[in-house]
């Protein structure tokens, strides 16, 4: 038999392990949520580079009327 006390005691810890397992998946879906979002950052870049001269992605030269991205680093 335990006591009151104990009880209330057993009950705050399975909180305190429920409020940290909680925590640590929220934590994780943000973490996935981020990776997603970046993924999509990077996808959205390489995307707008394939906009400018073929130069940017080092294959060929700028070509007429296709403006040079100022950020390429082929001259």
């Amino acid at each position: 038999m335990t006591s009151y006390v104990e009880q209330q005691i057993q009950a705050r810890i399975a909180a305190a392990r429920a409020k940290a397992e909680a925590d640590k998946r929220r934590r994780q879906e943000l973490a996935e949520a981020r990776q997603r979002g970046l993924a999509a950052r990077h996808a959205q870049k390489l995307s707008r580079k394939g906009e400018f001269c073929d130069g940017c992605n080092g294959t060929a030269p700028t070509q007429d009327g296709i403006t040079h991205d100022p950020w390429c680093t082929v001259t």
